[in-house]
């Protein structure tokens, strides 16, 4: 059959148009009927791994896997967070890290679509079968759906370590990784711990748990939270102290590390000292409540994060803009 030249046209036209939609309404319609996976699958995107992929993964001494509990309309901390997290990652050693952006699905069609741009863009989000909250179970849901959605794609473990975090806390992968390294694969539990009485709830023999702006589990601990009945039932409270009382309760987490004062605390800033807030160190693995920019401003540039800019390229930008 001949197609003249209108034709052939007409038709590259209308394929252009219709193969985009077509591959958006698949992505969609299978994140709709899946309660975690992001609506583009990293698999999707690279589904062969190269020699270059397989040699660094053999150099992998360490897996982390971060997931960042937000929420929809905060754009610009997510844009931000994304840089942060990428430039560090490029310069990490034997180590692989990867960061989500984690929500759950109770939002506005506003906030739906933006994320869907975000996803198509990045690959980076996880939606959970939740109603947004931060004491109602969110952070239960984030631990239990993990194994489901990342471990049945290996039959290895797929990361050493996981961590929970907030979007107003920053993590250091260096020292981060250079503290994990040599630290037990099972049953280990880090972060900032406090003390259960002052949160004025007990939380079992231990009485302690790690502040929730930012914690790690080894990756046995967040496949038994995944098949508890103790975390299953006792899963609305504090998150953070809710999370220490599984643990406590079931003798788990025995590798416990307090990396509070010095590896985690809250940004000073302009604020007097406190029991949990001081000047920044240079031995920081997580820094919590950088609650405005100017905030990672000055953090950021403590950290000297821009090293790698030359001032001739920084000015030739300033004069081209």
């Amino acid at each position: 059959m001949q197609f003249s030249h209108k034709n052939r046209f007409t038709i590259s036209k209308t394929l252009l148009i219709l193969l985009p939609l077509c591959l958006f309404s698949y992505f969609f319609f299978f994140s709709s009927n899946s309660d975690l996976q992001p609506l583009f699958n990293d698999s999707s995107c690279n589904p062969t791994k190269t020699a270059l992929d397989l040699a660094l993964q053999q150099k992998e001494d360490l897996r982390i896997f971060i997931g960042i509990l937000t929420v929809p309309h905060l754009h610009e901390r997510r844009h931000l967070l994304r840089l942060v997290y990428a430039l560090q990652v490029r310069s990490l050693a034997n180590a692989k890290v990867d960061v989500r952006f984690v929500f759950c699905r109770s939002m506005n069609e506003e906030q739906m679509m933006f994320l869907k741009l975000e996803i198509m863009k990045h690959n980076d989000i996880i939606i959970l079968d939740c109603s947004e909250n931060l004491n109602d179970g969110k952070t239960y849901t984030y631990f239990s759906s993990l194994p489901s959605m990342l471990g049945e794609a290996t039959n290895s473990l797929p990361y050493d370590y996981v961590i929970k975090t907030d979007d107003d806390a920053y993590f250091r992968l260096d020292n981060l990784a250079m503290f994990l390294k040599d630290k037990p694969r099972m049953d280990l539990y880090y972060g900032m711990e406090l003390g259960c009485v002052g949160a004025q709830i007990a939380c079992g023999a231990n009485n302690t748990f790690m502040a929730g702006f930012g914690y790690v589990l080894s990756w046995d601990l967040v496949e038994w939270i995944a098949k508890s009945e103790i975390a299953r039932n006792n899963k609305i409270g504090l998150e953070d102290v809710m999370l220490g009382k599984w643990l406590n309760e079931a003798n788990k987490g025995k590798n416990r590390y307090n990396g509070f004062p010095n590896q985690f605390y809250d940004y000073k800033g302009d604020s007097p000292d406190d029991y949990f807030r001081h000047e920044l160190v240079h031995n920081t693995v997580a820094v919590h409540k950088l609650k405005k920019n100017l905030h990672w401003a000055r953090t950021l540039n403590y950290f000297n994060v821009t090293h790698g800019l030359r001032p001739s390229k920084l000015y030739n930008n300033l004069l081209i803009h």
